[in-house]
Formats: C-alpha cells, structure tokens, sequence
C-alpha cells in the first residue's frame, strides 16, 4: 500500500514546465529554490521539481526533439545534462543540485516518462542486476506527444529490475519527488497497458529505501481507476494540461466534484499546476508565449479557492523570482493554506447557470464558497436559496474581514469564501 508517511497534506511546491518548458537550467532551478526557501517555506511550500527533458542536450524551449539522441549511463538509465546542469558532471547526476535544494530547507524532484529509452531499446544497452538487456524489456507502446520511451514489459521480472534500478539511482541522488508522465491517463491506451507500470513504480519506490512522492501524469485519469491510483500514488492528473483559460477552470468544477471524495492523507486528485504570474518564458509553441497569467485576479481567486477545497496540490508554474505582490499573497493566504491541508469533508452543494457553491470542513471550522460563473454581477441572498444552507454573516477569506452576505455583489468570475 501507499506510503503513508509522506503527502500527508496535499504537496506544495514549484514546477519548471509552465514557466521553461523543456529547457530549465540548473541556475534558474536554485534561483527559483533560493526564493521559495526565503519567502513561500514558511507557509508549506516546500518542493522544487525539474520538468522533462533534463536529459536532452538539444532541449531549448517547450518543443519536443523527437529522436534526438539523450544522455544515459551504463545501465539505461537518463541522467542530467552537464551543459544545463553543471554540478551533474563527474557522473555525480542531481545529487549536488539535490543536496542545494536541502541545503535551504527544501525537497527536491523530478520528471521522468513512463518507460525505457528506445535509444537503450535499439542498442540493447544493460540492465542492472540482470544479463537481459533493455531491448529484451521494452514494449512497443510509444507515449502519443513525446516519442522517447518504450513502455517496460513488467510480466517479467526484470521488467521490475529496470524501475528499482531506476528508483535506486534517484535515491542516491536525494530526490523526494517523482512525477511520471504518460502513465496517468487511460485514454492514451484503451488496453489499460500503463497499470502495470504503475504499480511498478510503486514497488521500486517501496524497495528503494527512500521516501519519495508519486505524482501521475497526465489526465484525466478515470474515475474507475480510483482504487488503483490511491494504493499506488500519492497524486494523479484529473485533467490533461491545464493553462490560463477561462474553459478550463469552468471545465474543473465537474472534474473536481468528482474528484475530491477520493482525497484522502497520501492520496491527492491534482488538478495540475498553477498557472499565476510570469510563465510561458519558453514555451515558444505553448499557449500565448511569455507573458503574465491571462487569468483575471477575480478568476485566479476562484482556481485558488478551488484548488484548495478540492485538497489539489498546490504546484506553482509561473516564476517565482519576479512574482508581484498580488501573486505572492494568493500563494501565501494562511486560512486558505489550513483550509487546503485540514478540511476533513467537502463537497460542491448547489450549481445553477450562474453559480456554484462549495461547502467544506475542518474540525474546528466550516467554509462556504460561492462562485460566480456567470459574465455579470450577481447579488447574493442567501434567503433565495432555501435548499443550501450559506449562512449571512462569515469572514471573507480573501477580503480578509467579517462581512454580511445578505445582497452580497459578487462580480463575474470572482467567488465569495467564507469562514464560518
């Protein structure tokens, strides 16, 4: 089962892909981490997590080099790019770059793809602990977007050997945090062919030694994979990649009504990174290039408050050295923050075509929220809905003062949370 030791509150941290794409440096890493230490540490944020590609010397923005040979060891396992990543060198990996992202207090991860290199494949390059070669594990299920990786054969044990090998490797390094991608959806393949692997993965990081978060990806993953993800995974996406688009958070209320029952300690549906501040600096093909969140502070006080009581992991995509002053408060509301980590029970109780309303509890505390979805104002009365118990008197968290929710104007796109 699950290790229940770690994620016991919905992880918080910092993610290279919104703002770097495939082509983050080790300088931009330990700067991102230098401030996360310095001003976020103290609210819970605590992991710094390198995106994919780490291991391509020709990575230089969000596109993908299909074929263009990679960096790996002996044993068919990636390992980082010294031009990047310069304390790699000497076949030290991230263990340097690990041990500074500890150094301040912090957890360090990383990004792999489900699989083996097809370039270890068509080698037949070595396994560890075992004469059969990478060639004789590999199976021919190619993720849809990134052509790296062969899937691994985990009918055979040395299907196994390969991922606690893998594991291994990581644990040397220090690494806290492993977020497979290409495993988390079952649309990818209809023969559920990943499932295994996930199951593998889990049992590599049990044997390791090493504590370290499971994070899947990408979505949606499916409901009725639910008890497969909970006994393997500390996170799964429920959503495929999530921008700052008004479609897409309106698109997450279902997926979180339908999610967040199975949040659990150790176990957190994620609703994928956040997309806030500057991000896209080179995602060239990504959506709107570099540029600040297109999201409006009403609409990113709604992902905020949704995130938080649907118990998603907090991942912040945007940079975090030039955050301004909005931003930095969004990410460091401590009622919000508790409210993430300890409700014990929520759930959407009210949608019609121009709002939603959310409710949810701590042992000590009751939280209501009401959404606007609708492109105009609404006025809030709570004696307009007889069925939905919203009290008229609460503390605003966001207004961060009592306030009275009789006629309460609540502009288009913004919400209305409360403590009661």
């Amino acid at each position: 089962m699950i290790n229940k030791n770690i994620a016991k509150v919905p992880p918080k941290g910092w993610n290279s892909w919104d703002a770097y794409g495939a082509s983050v440096t080790e300088d931009e890493v330990r700067k991102n981490a230098d401030f996360m230490s310095k001003y976020l540490k103290q609210y819970g944020w605590e992991y710094i997590v390198v995106d994919i590609q780490w291991y391509e010397p020709t990575a230089n923005s969000s596109t993908y080099h299909n074929f263009t040979p990679l960096l790996m060891d002996d044993y068919s396992r990636l390992i980082p790019d010294e031009k990047r990543f310069p304390s790699a060198k000497d076949g030290q990996g991230f263990k340097p770059l690990a041990d500074y992202v500890h150094s301040l207090g912090l957890k360090f991860g990383i990004h792999i793809m489900r699989g083996i290199p097809r370039q270890a494949a068509q080698n037949a390059t070595s396994i560890m602990g075992t004469n059969k070669t990478a060639r004789d594990i590999a199976l021919n299920n190619i993720c849809p977007w990134n052509a790296d990786m062969y899937g691994v054969n985990m009918s055979i044990p040395e299907g196994q050997l390969y991922y606690d090998s893998l594991m291994e490797l990581y644990a040397s390094w220090g690494v806290d945090f492993v977020k497979c991608d290409d495993i988390a959806s079952s649309k990818l393949y209809n023969d559920k062919s990943w499932r295994p692997e996930i199951q593998g993965l889990h049992r590599a990081i049990m044997h390791s030694g090493r504590d370290m978060v499971l994070s899947l990806s990408p979505g949606p993953a499916q409901i009725e994979d639910g008890a497969l993800l909970q006994s393997n995974a500390n996170m799964w996406r429920v959503t495929d990649d999530f921008w700052d688009d008004w479609s897409l958070l309106l698109d997450m209320f279902d997926r979180a009504e339908k999610w967040a029952p199975l949040s659990k300690q150790g176990n957190w549906p994620d609703f994928d990174m956040l997309p806030l501040g500057h991000i896209g600096i080179r995602s060239v093909d990504g959506p709107g290039g570099d540029r600040q969140s297109r999201f409006t502070k009403s609409e990113q006080r709604m992902l905020m408050s949704l995130w938080c009581l649907g118990q998603s992991p907090l991942i912040m995509g945007g940079e975090l050295t030039d955050m301004d002053d909005w931003t930095t408060k969004l990410l460091t509301n401590q009622t919000l923050l508790h409210m993430n980590d300890y409700i014990q029970e929520k759930r959407q109780v009210y949608r019609d075509d121009n709002q939603i309303i959310w409710y949810a509890a701590d042992d000590k505390n009751e939280y209501v929220a009401v959404f606007n979805i609708s492109d105009k104002e609404i006025l809030l009365n709570p004696n307009d809905l007889p069925d939905v118990v919203v009290p008229t008197k609460g503390y605003s968290i966001w207004d961060n003062q009592d306030v009275d929710m009789t006629d309460y104007a609540l502009s288009s796109h913004d919400v209305c949370l409360i403590q009661v």
